[in-house]
């Protein structure tokens, strides 16, 4: 808060589609979908419409002993789409909830199994996963976990695959590989973020490692988590990341941002028949326990179908595609410019790195970003695109354009 004293939070009074407008008319591009859930644009006339039905109907009911039809539908609908054998649906409330869930219940499913050792967890370099305790255990990015460190288990890391780094596909599977040869006794699950690290400064790599990352956990007894909770939902070029390895489904599928189109807190964690059978018992304790007060709520729920909705009546994914290579020529004076490094794209996301000597350049191009009417998010150096899918071609050029003048003033 200290910092808000020189660099004042921006009171936002509505949304309409990519834009937000503060009080006192001023607008800004939302470029990065406030924090990469917002898909479809702000007060979407057709989630808005669904949410007003809802309201007439069911507000909210316990998960526990009940059910109600938008999380029945809303389950069977992520089956149906998701990678094949992930028919099982747990609900929580945000990302770090997901991976949490996933944790817990891969730690769980071993005991229950007859292996109580297998309860370390193995995560990639530079990963991040969320920052409740377990999620942040499983997270790589300094500056979230190093203050609760003492707090957390420790979790062993293996290499991520970054071209920048010169760190390739065939020697991170080889680490992973060794690692869990060594330890895949007292191993629970590998947890990996799809195709992009996002927090960690957008860390693109290649499909490939997933199919082999799929191959070696199946061979040493090891349950893979994909976190898809950034990833999912078009980001990427396929509804799910995961699609691109054509790889055999992970054991678990964490989802959250994207799922209500930004609209309310909801995450669901897909899994197999095999993984729900390890808990279906009479003694309650070898059930999975693990309460939200709104777990499946009906309003989230809804929303989450309304997105659904929109993904197979407007054929979103195939027109993502065309969407991102027409954004990608537009960002051409972008990616050329004297100051980019490294631009890379994976579908509907876009990041470089800035070559500057400013020390405050993440402050700085924030502040300098909204003057040109931008809402930008940097992580250090880095600046990524990932706006809702709605922005238009004209507004992808204004986009550009104004990114060049902050890029000169760098």
């Amino acid at each position: 808060m200290k910092q808000h004293e020189t660099l004042p939070l921006v009171p936002i009074a509505r949304g309409a589609g990519a834009w937000l407008y503060d009080f006192d008319g001023n607008r800004y591009l939302d470029a990065v979908s406030s924090w990469w859930v917002n898909l479809f644009g702000h007060a979407n006339a057709r989630i808005n419409a669904a949410l007003h039905d809802q309201l007439d109907t069911l507000d909210h009911v316990m998960l526990a002993g009940f059910t109600h039809r938008p999380v029945v539908e809303l389950s069977e609908r992520l089956a149906a789409l998701a990678p094949a054998g992930l028919g099982h649906a747990f609900y929580g409330s945000d990302g770090a909830s997901a991976t949490e869930i996933a944790l817990k219940m891969s730690f769980h499913y071993w005991r229950n199994r007859g292996f109580p050792d297998k309860r370390g967890f193995v995560s990639l370099t530079g990963s991040y996963h969320g920052e409740t305790l377990g999620a942040l255990a499983v997270t790589d990015v300094a500056i979230f976990r190093d203050t609760y460190a003492p707090l957390l288990n420790t979790n062993a890391l293996v290499p991520c695959p970054d071209p920048r780094r010169g760190i390739g596909i065939e020697e991170a599977a080889a680490a992973l590989d060794a690692h869990l040869g060594r330890h895949h006794a007292t191993t629970a699950a590998l947890i990996v973020e799809p195709l992009v690290q996002g927090a960690s400064g957008m860390v693109m790599y290649d499909p490939e490692y997933l199919t082999l990352a799929r191959a070696i956990t199946a061979a040493h007894g090891v349950h893979l988590i994909a976190d898809e909770i950034m990833t999912g939902f078009g980001r990427t070029g396929t509804l799910f990341a995961w699609e691109q390895a054509g790889a055999p489904a992970p054991d678990f599928l964490c989802l959250s941002k994207g799922i209500t189109g930004g609209y309310l807190p909801l995450s669901c964690v897909l899994t197999t028949d095999e993984v729900y059978a390890a808990f279906y018992d009479d003694d309650v304790a070898r059930g999975f326990l693990h309460s939200h007060s709104y777990t499946g709520n009906p309003l989230a729920c809804r929303a989450a179908l309304a997105v659904l909705d929109i993904f197979r009546d407007d054929d979103v994914v195939a027109a993502n595609r065309e969407r991102a290579q027409r954004w990608s020529a537009i960002l051409t004076p972008v990616a050329t410019h004297s100051r980019v490094r490294d631009f890379r794209q994976r579908g509907m996301i876009f990041a470089w790195e800035v070559d500057t000597m400013r020390d405050d350049f993440p402050r700085w191009c924030f502040s300098r970003a909204l003057e040109a009417e931008l809402l930008l998010r940097p992580i250090g150096r880095t600046l990524y695109l990932m706006p809702p899918y709605i922005v238009t071609d004209d507004e992808m050029s204004l986009l550009a354009n104004r990114l060049r003048m902050i890029l000169d003033d760098a």
